[in-house]
């Protein structure tokens, strides 16, 4: 069996982490899959998804500071819209993530959350949830 939920994830800066892991959980546990995998994607240019430690809100402001240190907004790129920064940080984080679901739930290690990244907010985005049985 497999099922394809989307939720709607809205941004307010231009670059945040936003905790999802809540949500991911509590989609999986109503899929009512005991065992199989849950695929997250985020269909967009200049936002990902990743996993990450969730204990402490440091590790986010010091993630996106290193984005933001690697790939500067501005530095002299062709892309005329004035965001291939965001999208240079998209692709150096990726658009999916692939998890275990075990007993009805998400495998997930003790400090590890689930994020979506926003690096050309604030914005309204999409992120697919794809629950298969196995």
């Amino acid at each position: 069996m497999e099922r394809l939920y989307s939720i709607e994830i809205k941004t307010n800066r231009r670059m945040e982490m936003v905790d999802v892991t809540g949500t991911v959980r509590e989609i999986v546990r109503k899929a009512g899959i005991r065992n199989g995998i849950c695929v997250l994607y985020v269909p967009h240019t200049t936002a990902a998804i990743t996993i990450n430690e969730n204990a402490d809100p440091s590790v986010r402001r010091d993630i996106s500071r290193t984005l933001a240190k690697l790939v500067p907004a501005g530095a002299g790129y062709e892309h005329l819209e004035g965001n291939a920064d965001s999208h240079i940080k998209a692709t150096m984080v990726g658009p999916s993530e692939t998890l275990i679901i075990t007993n009805g739930d998400i495998l997930l290690g003790t400090w590890q959350g689930i994020f979506f990244c926003e690096f050309d907010g604030p914005r309204r985005r999409k992120m697919f949830i794809k629950i298969v049985e196995g």
